[in-house]
Parts: C-alpha cells; sequence; structure tokens
C-alpha cells in the first residue's frame, strides 16, 4: 500500500461477482457491490481514492484478462491497485479449465510490471444453490487453488472468498443462487480489506432462514435457470449490451454511503 500522502488509485476487473450484481442497494441498473465498498473503505483508512470498476457481468476470464486489464492499463493516470476477479462463468461451463491459469498470470506480471499492487481474489462459491453442484466445486477448488499457486508464485496478495464456509450459507445469496446478496457483498468486502491490512469489523451475520422449499425451488428454475441456460443455447451473455459502470476515474470520500 502507498503512504497516505500520495493518491490511491483502485481499480477493479472481473463479471458480475466485481461488478456488484445481486447488491442493487441504491439503484437497480448500478449495483453497488463489495469493489465499492472496498473503495469506500479505502477512502475511510486512507482519504479521497480515485477508483474506476470495469466489470462487466458475463464476461469469461479472457476478455477479463486481456481487455479489462488492457483499459486498467490505459487510465490515465495509472491504478496504483487493482482486484482480479474471473473464471466464475468459465467455472459454470464445461471446457478445459488449465489455459485459464496463463492467463491469470500474464495479466498479473502485466500490472506488476507496471508497478501496480495486485490483489487476486478467488470468487464466492455458489454450488450449494445449484444443479450439478459437486462439478461446479470440483471446478472451482482446481482453478482456486491453481490461481492461489499462481499469485504465491507472482508474490501478490490472494483472497481465498471461494473457501470461505461462512459465505456458502444461504442467508448471504439472491434469489437467482448465482450472485451475492448485498449482506454477501458486504462480506466479500471485510474480506478483502482484512486482506490488505486495513481493519475491518465483520459484517453481523444474517439470521438463518428455512431452507428453501418446492416453491422456491420452481420460481428459481423458472425464473433464474431456464433464462440462463437458455442464453447459453443462444450464445448470449447477460452483459452484451453493457459497458462497465466506471471507465473511468471517480472520486470516493471518507464520508461515501456507497
Amino acid at each position: 500500500m502507498e503512504k497516505a500522502t500520495q493518491t490511491l488509485r483502485y481499480v477493479a476487473v472481473g463479471d458480475s461477482f466485481t461488478e456488484g450484481v445481486g447488491d442493487e442497494t441504491h439503484d437497480p441498473d448500478r449495483p453497488r457491490g463489495w469493489a465499492d465498498l472496498v473503495a469506500d473503505g479505502l477512502a475511510a483508512a486512507h482519504g479521497t481514492v480515485e477508483y474506476a470498476n470495469l466489470a462487466i457481468r458475463g464476461r469469461l476470464l479472457e476478455p477479463i484478462a486481456t481487455e479489462q486489464i488492457d483499459a486498467a492499463l490505459a487510465l490515465d493516470p495509472l491504478p496504483t491497485m487493482i482486484t482480479f476477479n474471473g473464471g466464475g462463468n468459465d467455472m459454470l461451463r464445461t471446457g478445459d479449465l488449465t489455459r485459464l491459469i496463463d492467463l491469470t498470470r500474464t495479466a498479473i506480471r502485466r500490472c506488476r510490471d507496471a508497478g501496480i499492487e495486485v490483489v487476486v481474489l478467488a470468487g464466492a462459491d455458489p454450488s450449494n444453490g445449484l444443479p450439478f453442484s459437486e462439478v461446479i466445486r470440483r471446478r472451482g477448488d482446481y482453478l482456486t487453488a491453481e490461481v492461489a499457486a499462481v499469485a504465491a508464485d507472482e508474490g501478490v496478495t490472494f483472497v481465498d472468498v471461494f473457501h470461505d464456509s461462512e459465505i456458502r450459507r444461504p442467508e448471504y445469496w439472491s434469489p437467482d443462487r448465482l450472485h451475492l446478496n448485498p449482506v454477501g457483498h458486504q462480506r466479500v468486502a471485510a474480506l478483502v480489506l482484512t486482506g490488505i491490512g486495513i481493519a475491518t469489523p465483520t459484517p453481523p451475520r444474517p439470521a438463518s432462514s428455512e431452507k428453501p422449499g418446492v416453491a422456491a425451488d420452481l420460481h428459481f428454475y423458472r425464473e433464474h435457470l431456464t433464462p440462463w441456460v437458455l442464453r447459453r443455447l443462444r450464445r448470449q451473455s447477460s452483459g452484451d449490451a453493457r459497458t462497465a459502470k466506471h471507465p473511468a476515474w471517480v472520486q470516493r470520500r471518507p464520508d461515501a454511503t456507497g
């Protein structure tokens, strides 16, 4: 972390997890999410920071590691810190995950060589609420372990949200069972801020809820899973018509409320 007298410029890249989908706290068209909360936490600790968020829902890891990293390195002035997460959408599809490791390593090196502090995240594990949960978790375990090894090799911070058992509880997830809800995003922000050395209280544990019944399951399949499958069949993405919510620097001040 840079000295407090220097301006912190934080950029986030990724998919819906980093865009903040599920935390439509103030605006249904512009989610807040953990990265916004990390920016606020940085501002509270260090004073006003510059913040950009290039994440777009539905993105696979390759465009995150190439196109979004290109955009991050094109910011003027350069970022001083970046959070990198990707692979969640790849994990939910069939296909070889091994090529993602080299993409991740290259992205980390490009940022590190530019003098940017890199924080790599493994996203939250959604498998408890989804069909084929064992397959999804196995693929996620593999990707998380490999990315953790790359982060260690490259000497960058790694935050493992995937193996946070608390956040696997249904109380942290949206009705689509794929994205975190506002409390889930708060927990991720606390894990990231703690991981970079900023003392942050753990958000209160949400009250336990009953296991979803048949009606809730039917609603999930009709309103969320079926549309997702249809988009896959049509080779469409939920982010096809979207752009980054903060493609250029915006200020986050110590008194920000999100």
